[in-house]
């Protein structure tokens, strides 16, 4: 999974990413202090591996990961290069996912002449990656009327990007419309930027972190506004994210616990992201590795055995399955053979989040 981390200069964006993944991205406090998109990765925590890992006295642990990719702050005018905005918008094509860092608290330090807004921040880089798709859309339809005329296949191409440009224009994201499964994967094909599913990350003050900013107007409005197009909304304070960064495990469950908070930052994320995304993980296990392999939601087991392998999906034969559960609860595979609950799914089972499987193919 891919994150692009964007915002306007000076909400947060680049402190954020160096406290998540270590990034060692230059945090100033001046637009554009970011030029080239940092990138990162950082591994999904995930107790179940290491309880696996025991029990199976792996050689190795292979957690499923995320790659965080910090984009230089964007700017009104982006879609028209301003700010160098024509660079940073053909990075945001290349993720899985936008976290949209919003400044949700008051710093009379902060180089900024207008108030904090967070609402009307977002309605700023939301309109420059519209005006982007629908440059990219109206060429895209001269090009397809063009050939719709000897290639009769087109036409459904022609009639979902007509319905985009209708969409666009009218100032709203490309995520909004609805459209049945055909239509929704030629629009992926598209790879526009107002139709990559959104993560509001709302950063606040200290303060605010307790109640998990649900006493901040600003974190407020942005959860109404999240509401009206689907997106997520997870809550951080970066300033904190860069302290914790610092700590043992140890220290900053502690230092955690002290400011009143379950979880930190890098856990809300992944957290939502894996919500506003539809995605599991099952697991492999064994003497030289356990792993976590993420999937979306839904997904079926020859597929999900693709992700390891194009050779175990092309000649899946069964999936052997067990829930991490009882896996754990009765100590072994042989302990679950017994029980009745190792079992062998064919081509049509859906995978489950926690499943432990063995995949049997031949090619």
């Amino acid at each position: 999974m891919k994150l692009g981390i964007v915002g306007l200069p000076n909400v947060g964006k680049s402190t954020l990413f160096n406290s998540l993944a270590g990034g060692g991205a230059e945090a100033a406090n001046y637009p554009f202090c970011t030029i080239d998109p940092n990138v990162g990765v950082v591994a999904v925590p995930d107790k179940r591996l290491d309880v696996l890992e025991e029990m199976y006295t792996a050689k190795k642990k292979t957690p499923a990961v995320i790659e965080f990719v910090d984009i230089a702050g964007l700017v009104k005018g982006a879609s028209k290069g301003e700010g160098l905005g024509n660079k940073f918008l053909s990075h945001i094509r290349e993720v899985d996912a936008i976290v949209h860092v919003v400044r949700c608290f008051e710093d009379t330090n902060i180089v900024r002449d207008d108030p904090v807004d967070p609402v009307s921040d977002i309605e700023t880089i939301e309109l420059e990656l519209i005006l982007a798709d629908l440059e990219q859309v109206d060429k895209r339809i001269g090009k397809t009327q063009k050939q719709a005329m000897n290639d009769k296949s087109l036409a459904k191409e022609l009639e979902v990007l007509k319905q985009v440009k209708a969409c666009l224009e009218e100032g709203k994201n490309a995520r909004t419309l609805e459209l049945d499964e055909e239509a929704k994967a030629i629009l992926d094909s598209f790879t526009l930027l107002s139709a990559k599913p959104v993560l509001y990350c709302a950063n606040v003050a200290e303060d605010d972190l307790a109640d998990d900013g649900e006493s901040n107007e600003h974190v407020k409005a942005v959860r109404e506004l999240a509401k009206r197009d689907g997106s997520g909304v997870f809550v951080v304070c970066a300033a904190i994210e860069e302290e914790l960064a610092e700590l043992t495990p140890e220290e900053k469950k502690e230092y955690l616990a002290d400011l009143g908070c379950e979880s930190g930052g890098l856990d809300k994320l992944i957290k939502a992201s894996y919500a506003l995304l539809g995605l599991i993980s099952y697991l492999t296990a064994g003497e030289q590795e356990v792993r976590a392999w993420t999937i979306t939601n839904g997904t079926k087991a020859p597929q999900a055995a693709g992700k390891i392998h194009s050779d175990f999906e092309r000649g899946f034969i069964r999936a052997e399955v067990v829930t991490y559960d009882d896996l754990i609860r009765l100590g072994s595979v042989a302990a679950a053979k017994e029980a009745g609950v190792y079992r062998s799914e064919g081509k049509e089972y859906v995978v489950k989040d926690g499943d432990v499987i063995l995949f049997r193919f031949n090619v």
